[in-house]
C-alpha cells in the first residue's frame, strides 16, 4: 500500500492516554455504512483522467453519511436521495432526488455492481454509479418505519427490516443488485441491532443469542450456533466472523469475544478480550480485529484493541475518545484523542500488527491538524477502494467533507 508522509516525521513509540467524550454521528444515526470494493470498478461520472486530490467541500443540513469508491464520493441526502461527488474536486457531479418519507437506512456502495443502495421508509432505492441515475426502486415487505440494515455481497443486496414495537419476527430479503429483482425473502426471528454479515455464499444474523447462517441463494437455514454460545452482535471482515457483546447493552457485563467457524458456526479458539463494553470493530482480510472497547460506566473512556484472530492473542492497545475507525490496507485509521493537546485534531495511521509502538516503516503516522477532525465536529472516515492515497473526513457539526492525503 502506498503511504504518504505528511508534515513532519513518523511517530516512533507513540503512546496516547486520556479519555473524554465518545464519538457520534453527523445526524445521530445508529446504523453503520459500508463499501464493497470487490471486482474491477468502472470509471464513474467524473472528469476524465482526474484522480484523487486534496479538497474541502460543504454538504447540506439534509445530507447523511458519505462513502467513497476508487472513483468517486457518494452521499445520502435524506429520504432515499443520493449524490455523487468528484474525487478530484469534491464538486457534485450527479444527483438522485429524494423520494417519499421515512427514516434513512444504511448506505451501501458496491463498486463491483456499480450501485449505491439506501432506503427511505417503505422503499429500497439504488443509483447507478456509472450514469449517476436512479437504477431501481423496490418496496419493502413490511414498510419499516425505522432504518433497515443493508449489506451487499457477490452481486446481491440483503435487507433486514426493523420491527414495530414488540415484534420479533421480521423480514430478511435478497435482491439482485444490478436491477433490484427480488430473489427471496424469509420471516425470521432476528435482532436487527445485532447487525448482519454476508460473505462466502452465506448470510448471518443473530437473534441476540443464537447465530443463524442462511444460504445466500435461497435463504434456507444451513447452520446455527451450538448451545452455550452467546452472540449479541456480529462483526465480519474478509472470511472472519466474530461475536461480541451488544454496543447498545445497558449492562456492565458482556459475553466474551468469540470467533466462529463460518461454515459450522462452532466456536473457535479466541483471544481474551478486555472485559470492557465492545462498541465497534473492523476485521482485516488476514484476520486482525481492531475493536473499540469502552468503560461501561463511563463511555467517554475507551481504547482500540487489536486481536489476532488466527493466532489468538491481543496485539496492542490505543487509548482514544472515538469509535470512528477504518482499515486502509495494512493500516488502521482513526482520529487522535480529543483530550491530548499535543496530537488532537488529526488522523492517525497505525500498523495493524506493530501498533502505536511500531518503528521504522511500521511506525504510526499523523496527518496535519484539520478543523474537520476536531472532536466537536463528530468526524467520520471513509476510505476509498483501490490505492488512491487519500482518505475522506466527514465533519458532522459544520457539515463539511475533506479529502486528505493518507497518513
Amino acid at each position: 500500500m502506498r503511504r504518504t508522509w505528511l508534515a513532519g516525521v513518523p511517530l516512533v513509540g507513540l503512546i496516547l492516554t486520556g479519555c473524554s467524550g465518545s464519538g457520534s454521528t453527523p445526524s445521530g444515526e445508529s446504523h453503520r455504512t459500508t463499501v464493497s470494493a470487490s471486482g474491477t470498478p468502472s470509471a464513474a461520472p467524473t472528469a476524465a483522467g482526474a484522480g484523487w486530490n486534496a479538497w474541502t467541500a460543504n454538504y447540506s443540513a439534509a445530507g447523511g453519511r458519505c462513502e467513497a469508491t476508487a472513483h468517486q464520493v457518494v452521499c445520502r441526502t435524506g429520504t432515499g436521495g443520493l449524490v455523487g461527488r468528484s474525487r478530484s474536486t469534491g464538486e457534485v457531479t450527479w444527483t438522485v432526488p429524494p423520494a417519499g418519507r421515512g427514516k434513512d437506512a444504511d448506505l451501501v456502495v458496491d463498486s463491483a455492481t456499480e450501485r449505491a443502495v439506501t432506503s427511505s421508509g417503505k422503499a429500497l432505492r439504488a443509483a447507478n454509479l456509472r450514469t449517476g441515475k436512479a437504477a431501481w426502486t423496490r418496496p419493502l415487505a413490511d414498510g419499516s418505519a425505522f432504518p433497515v440494515v443493508i449489506r451487499v455481497a457477490d452481486g446481491t443486496v440483503y435487507v433486514l427490516e426493523t420491527p414495530t414495537a414488540g415484534t420479533k419476527v421480521i423480514t430478511l430479503a435478497a435482491f439482485r443488485a444490478s436491477d433490484g429483482k427480488a430473489l427471496w425473502d424469509r420471516k425470521v426471528a432476528v435482532d436487527p441491532y445485532g447487525d448482519m454479515a454476508a460473505f462466502g455464499g452465506r448470510v448471518y444474523t443473530t437473534d441476540g443469542t443464537k447465530v443463524t447462517a442462511r444460504d445466500a441463494r435461497t435463504g434456507a437455514t444451513v447452520a446455527t450456533t451450538p448451545k452455550g454460545v452467546e452472540c449479541s452482535y456480529l462483526i465480519s471482515g474478509g472470511k472472519h466472523l466474530v461475536c461480541t457483546g451488544s454496543p447498545i447493552s445497558a449492562g456492565d457485563v458482556f459475553p466474551p469475544l468469540q470467533r466462529l467457524d463460518p461454515d459450522t458456526l462452532r466456536p473457535m479458539k479466541t483471544a481474551e478480550d478486555t472485559g470492557d463494553k465492545p462498541e465497534r470493530g473492523v476485521i482485516s482480510s488476514d484476520g486482525v480485529l481492531v475493536l473499540y472497547e469502552a468503560n461501561a460506566e463511563d463511555s467517554s473512556a475507551g481504547s482500540w484493541n487489536a486481536y489476532d484472530l488466527v493466532h489468538p492473542k491481543r496485539l496492542w492497545s490505543y487509548d482514544d475518545t472515538t469509535e470512528e475507525g477504518e482499515l486502509a490496507g495494512d493500516r488502521f485509521l482513526t482520529f487522535t484523542p480529543r483530550n491530548d493537546a499535543a496530537v488532537r485534531d488529526r488522523v492517525i495511521s497505525i500498523d495493524l500488527r506493530a501498533g502505536p509502538k511500531g518503528t521504522g516503516d511500521a511506525a504510526p503516522h499523523l496527518s496535519p491538524r484539520y478543523s474537520q477532525a476536531r472532536g466537536g465536529e463528530y468526524p467520520r472516515l471513509a476510505v476509498p477502494g483501490g490505492d488512491p492515497g487519500h482518505v475522506l473526513v466527514q465533519a458532522g457539526t459544520h457539515r463539511s467533507l475533506r479529502s486528505i492525503p493518507l497518513p
